[in-house]
Parts: structure tokens; C-alpha cells; sequence
């Protein structure tokens, strides 16, 4: 691999039904095999599994950078929360249990949590690697198998993890990948043999991958978009705030779903607030990803870029001032000069029904907008269909709980924000999406419950 900007990295055939169907009947037979085995057994192979990761880090972080043209820092953070995602999950593969309930006459009960059988994982191109083991963490160590599909923009990664699965030593198939883009989802979500869906990605999509599940009766995981709230109390540590404010809107070039892009600054610091903001984000160092200096990278592809503008350019038109950036950078390397960067953007001025604050951008842009009241404010971060994230800054430790609490969103941060330890579940709300993925929640939906009843004395009989 070498960094070619706006240029082919490589050319993947679409699978079809037939490779498909390949695919599936193929995790099949390997989940005879998993399912089969004990917890510790799943535990071991999955532990080796995070230590080839955890000892490739440098090269797969390299192949992620290459992969989606997020900062190689990022990459590498990334590839981290990965084995640790790994290790996490193979400590509890020992301990899935059921319970054991005492009844009457020395009957009992008991229940068994079981796998499901084949799960399918949808991918998306922000987090390439990561969501890949995100999903699978989880569905091994329930004993399922996974068939997964990545984005078409970012398929290379994931193929060096089903290489890793299999060189750790899961059966033949347990890890499965497919390639292509909605004709290729559509195959896996309607095959019968499937028994759950993973879906990370946008609204619509989300929308179509829920409706095609339901025909089948099959359970779905959707982590969807968001238009994350950030508030920033003047009682803060306004260095710290900013600081946040930069890590909610601006990682992975701005492409990251639980982005705090709804900046709301008390009145009475805005104007400090806005200033050091811009002050910080006309010094993020854009370019080569793979160089170590570099803060952000290129975002994922043209079309993606020319969206992105055009929020902007719909912003400006819609009143809203551009503080700084939103126009498109281009390296001094002349190797990079076809990359699709673009300055970080921070929009002043903003309010509540404009577009670039409702709708969610997906790409290195902060809308800051100005608050009174904490009464107020939690009502406007509310006022959203979107409910996957949100943020508070505030010395006051009583005020951030209160609020917090306040907020319709499913993963919150007091005083940090977009950090995502592998122990803490992750998911949202309102059209943000439902089932989690990370902490013991998850484990809820990778498997199922059986309950069995044993009676010890003679049936009682109503006839």
C-alpha cells in the first residue's frame, strides 16, 4: 500500500446471492463448531486473536490510515480499542450463565442463554476495523458465527481480520466477509439463514435494513446518525471545554456519528469561548495521514466532500458566518494535491433551524450557538429526531448529573467527550437507533434465553 490520494487503492468483486448464500452456509457449519465449545475455549482463540492485533498494531493501523484517510494517531487509537474490544469479550465468554430458580415441592427451573446462530454485521467507512470487532467481539463469544459486510469505500481492513480470526484459530467460515454495496445487504438481511443484523450507518439506510429484517422476524442492532449536543457552561475550565469541542467535532475529519456538533455556549463566555476555539482549530494540521504531526486527513471520498460544501455554502446563504475553514485545502506535497481535504469549519451566528444545525453534516463542521438558562438549553438540545450522544462541561458536578439526566441521548460525557472504553455500552436513542454495542449489554443481544421448568412430583391436572 502507499498513500494515493483520489486515486483506485484496489478493486473488490461484488458478492452476489450465490457468494452470498456461500458465505452464510459456510458460517453455518462453523457455528455447529463454535456453539459446541465451551466458554473458555471461545476465550482462548479470542485472546490470541487481540495479541496478533495487539503485536500487527503498526501495520494494521497503517493499512486503516490507507484504508479511510483518517490521522495514523487516530488509526492507531483505533486498532487499540480493538484487541481491547477482543480481550474484553473473551473474559466473559466463561462466565455466560444462566440462573437456577427454586419452586415449589422441589421443582425448579432453570434458563440456558444460548447463541443465535448466523449474525450479520453492516459496517461503515468511518471506523473500518473497529466496528468490525465491535460487532464480532461480542457474537464470538456468545458462540454465533458473523457474516460481515464493509463499506464499499473502506473494504480492505476488514479482510486482515477474518485472516487474524482464522489465524487464532476460529473454525473454517466463523468469520466471514462479503463485499459489495446494497444489493449485497439486501441479500444478507432477507436470507433466511441468518438469525440477527448488526447495522452501523445512516438513518435511511437503517430504516430500509429494520423494514427488510421485520419480514423475516429477525432482530436488528441499528447504530444510526446523530446531531449531538455539546453544552458549555461558563463555570467551566474553558481550556478543557475547548478541548472537548475540538474532540466532538473534528476526529476523523469530522466523521464520526456521535459528533457533539451543536456547540451551545452560555451567553456570557461565548465570545472567549468562540475565539480560543477558532484560535485552536486554524492550528490542526492537515495532510499526509501517515505522517505523525498530522491531525486530520483527507474525508472519504469526492461526493462526500462536495456534500460536505455544500452545507456550508447552505449555512452561509442561511445567515450563519464561517469563524474559519470550510474551504478546501490543498498539501504542499504534490502527491496529495488530488486529496479531499478540506479546512476545519467552525459557523458562528447559528441557530436552531437552520440546516446546518438540524441536519447532521458528517464532515469537520461546528455550528457554535448561544444559550441563557440551563432550562432552556437542555429543551434545545432535545428539540432534535436524534438522540446517539451529548455533552456537558461544567465545574458543577451537581448540574452535569441533572443534566445528563435530562438529555434524550444514549451515550453522554461530563466533561470529555467522544471517548469509547470497550466496558461501556454504546448506542442511542430516537432515531439514533436501539440495542447496544460494547459492555455486558451487548451480550443481550448476540444471544437468547431458554427457560427450562423441571417438575419433580406428578403433573397437576385440570382434567
Amino acid at each position: 500500500f502507499k498513500t494515493c490520494p483520489g486515486r483506485v487503492l484496489c478493486k473488490l468483486p461484488c458478492s452476489g446471492e450465490k457468494e452470498v448464500d456461500l458465505a452464510v452456509q459456510s458460517a453455518k457449519a462453523a457455528f455447529k463448531i463454535w456453539s459446541q465449545m465451551s466458554g473458555m475455549e471461545r476465550c482462548r482463540v479470542m485472546l490470541e486473536a487481540a495479541r496478533i492485533i495487539r503485536e500487527q498494531r503498526e501495520e494494521i493501523a497503517t493499512m486503516e490510515t490507507i484504508n479511510n484517510g483518517k490521522s495514523i494517531f487516530e488509526a492507531r487509537v483505533d486498532i487499540d480499542i480493538s484487541w481491547q474490544c477482543l480481550e474484553y469479550y473473551a473474559g466473559l465468554a466463561g462466565s455466560l450463565a444462566g440462573e437456577h430458580v427454586q419452586l415449589p415441592g422441589g421443582s425448579f427451573g432453570y434458563t440456558r442463554r444460548e447463541p443465535l446462530g448466523v449474525c450479520v454485521g453492516i459496517g461503515a467507512w468511518n471506523y473500518p476495523f473497529q466496528i468490525a470487532c465491535w460487532k464480532s467481539g461480542p457474537a464470538l463469544a456468545c458462540g454465533n458465527a458473523m457474516v460481515f459486510k464493509p463499506s464499499p469505500f473502506t473494504p480492505i481492513s476488514v479482510v486482515r481480520l477474518a485472516e487474524i480470526f482464522t489465524e487464532a484459530g476460529v473454525p473454517k467460515g466463523l468469520f466471514n466477509v462479503v463485499q459489495g454495496g446494497a444489493a449485497t445487504g439486501q441479500f444478507l438481511c432477507q436470507h433466511p439463514d441468518v438469525a440477527k443484523i448488526s447495522f452501523t450507518g445512516s438513518v435511511p439506510t437503517g430504516m430500509k435494513i429494520m423494514e427488510m429484517a421485520a419480514k423475516g422476524i429477525k432482530p436488528v442492532t441499528l447504530e444510526l446518525g446523530g446531531k449531538s449536543p455539546l453544552i458549555i457552561f461558563s463555570d467551566s475550565d474553558l481550556d478543557n471545554a475547548v478541548k472537548g469541542a475540538l474532540m466532538a467535532n473534528f476526529l476523523t475529519q469530522g466523521e464520526v456519528c456521535c459528533n457533539g456538533t451543536r456547540v451551545f455556549v452560555e451567553r456570557k463566555i461565548l465570545d472567549t469561548f468562540t475565539k480560543e476555539v477558532v484560535k485552536c482549530t486554524q492550528k490542526i494540521k492537515i495532510g499526509d495521514p501517515l505522517l505523525e504531526d498530522t491531525r486530520m486527513g483527507a474525508l472519504i471520498n469526492l461526493p462526500h466532500l462536495n456534500r460536505v460544501q455544500g452545507f456550508i455554502k447552505q449555512a452561509k446563504e442561511q445567515g450563519a458566518e464561517v469563524l474559519c475553514g470550510g474551504d478546501l485545502y490543498v498539501p504542499d506535497d504534490p502527491k496529495l494535491k488530488n486529496g479531499y481535504y478540506m479546512r476545519p469549519c467552525v459557523l458562528g451566528n447559528c441557530k436552531d433551524d437552520m440546516t446546518c444545525v438540524k441536519e447532521e453534516i458528517f464532515g469537520p463542521v461546528m455550528a457554535i450557538l448561544p444559550f441563557d438558562t440551563e432550562e432552556e438549553v437542555v429543551e434545545r438540545a432535545n428539540a432534535t429526531k436524534f438522540g446517539l450522544a451529548g455533552g456537558v462541561f461544567t465545574r458543577d458536578i451537581q448540574k452535569a448529573h441533572r443534566v445528563v439526566a435530562a438529555l434524550k441521548a444514549g451515550m453522554c460525557f461530563i466533561n470529555n467527550y467522544n471517548v469509547s472504553p470497550v466496558e461501556l455500552p454504546f448506542g442511542g436513542y430516537k432515531s439514533s437507533g436501539f440495542g447496544r454495542e460494547n459492555g455486558r449489554a451487548a451480550i443481550e443481544y448476540y444471544s437468547q434465553l431458554k427457560t427450562v421448568c423441571v417438575e419433580m412430583g406428578d403433573v397437576e391436572s385440570v382434567f
